[in-house]
């Protein structure tokens, strides 16, 4: 490397010029490098990103390196850690002081796969790396014990300073709270909308659920008491609205979107799911037959302009998977990928929220 000097700012000068690509700033300004080493014809440093799920770390690698080459020298070794710690909007809630960013699951009716994709999202992020649990909202039709095989389990109460506590399920690396660990499975909880509420109130404030990156919240269909307590209650990141492409569902899940988008509400819409997108049966796994319609739930994004994270097949092995209790974005294929894009492009939108917003 000749008479070359490198010295810590010179490198940070290079990498000064390097933008996130969703935040639009470059990698210091937005504090994202750390611990910057220098060694004989090499330097280490630490990319620090907003999340692990981001679908861009390898872009921010690749910019990283060639700046540096480009820049300083192009024979310098460099060695990059990449890790993430997950960002957060609002000031610490007293109801969760541990949740970094809560985000609502909803669905304008039933039977579009809500509590699927939520699962699934949830077993998707935590296999990227991040800190994850559930409440399922969903409290006279809880689903979320069986789509995680822990319908017989139920959860133990310890005290914490001084207040007995919840301590959720956990499962797969995932922390659950349901009310299918709390009620026979065979009994219906015939409970008005005033009980409803105050369940998702102690699950919200007597369940220890610690240090969360994202906390999903399965909500029942349609619009209800649930919903409003909901955001009453919590400080939301965002919603995310699940669909298929049939026109009646469309139509509910406009009534959803429309939910959150309104006066006194305001909840930001990270992004819509567009479910049983098409049917692939597994003897022929490049055919697509669209039962329910095609591209429904994306020219529903376009029109109300919210971001559309992607589209889930209708797979037998999806259902197989969550009636065995282990969601389908735990193994490998197809599905497995198209959940992780989704997951990852949730992770991506709430990074952008977090970072364009001012912290209350």
């Amino acid at each position: 490397m000749g008479e070359l000097s490198v010295s810590k700012e010179i490198i940070l000068g290079a990498l000064s010029t390097v933008q996130e690509p969703d935040l639009k700033k470059d990698l210091v300004t937005l504090g994202m490098i750390k611990d910057v080493e220098l060694g004989v014809g090499e330097v280490r440093f630490t990319v620090v990103l907003t999340t692990p799920a981001c679908p861009l770390k390898e872009k921010i690698r690749q910019d990283c390196e060639e700046a540096i080459h480009r820049l300083v020298h192009p024979d310098l070794k460099i060695s990059i850690n990449m890790t993430a710690e997950v960002t957060s909007l609002a000031s610490s809630d007293p109801l969760i002081p541990g949740v970094k960013n809560v985000i609502a699951v909803a669905s304008g009716k039933g039977g579009v796969g809500k509590s699927t994709v939520t699962a699934n999202l949830a077993m998707a992020l935590k296999q990227s790396g991040a800190k994850v649990g559930i409440l399922d909202a969903d409290i006279s039709g809880p689903s979320i014990p069986v789509m995680f095989g822990a319908e017989e389990l139920q959860p133990l109460v310890q005290e914490v300073n001084g207040k007995n506590r919840i301590q959720p399920i956990m499962q797969y690396g995932i922390k659950m709270i349901s009310m299918g660990f709390l009620a026979p499975s065979d009994s219906p909880v015939p409970w008005r909308g005033p009980m409803m509420t105050q369940a998702l109130r102690q699950f919200f404030g007597d369940t220890n659920w610690d240090e969360l990156d994202y906390l999903l919240i399965d909500l029942p269909p349609g619009t209800s008491d649930i919903h409003l307590t909901l955001v009453q209650l919590i400080k939301l990141t965002g919603a995310v609205i699940v669909t298929t492409p049939q026109k009646v569902a469309l139509s509910d899940a406009t009534k959803g979107l429309q939910f959150f988008n309104q006066a006194g509400i305001n909840v930001p819409i990270l992004g819509l799911v567009e479910n049983m997108a098409y049917f692939t049966p597994a003897e022929l796994p490049d055919n697509k037959y669209y039962l329910f319609g095609k591209d429904g739930g994306k020219k529903l994004a376009e029109k109300y302009k919210v971001p559309f994270l992607g589209e889930v097949p209708l797979i037998q092995a999806i259902r197989e998977a969550g009636d065995e209790g282990k969601p389908i974005a735990a193994t490998e294929g197809p599905s497995a990928t198209a959940f992780a894009t989704i997951a990852a492009n949730l992770a991506q939108q709430i990074a952008i929220r977090n970072a364009s917003t001012p912290r209350q």
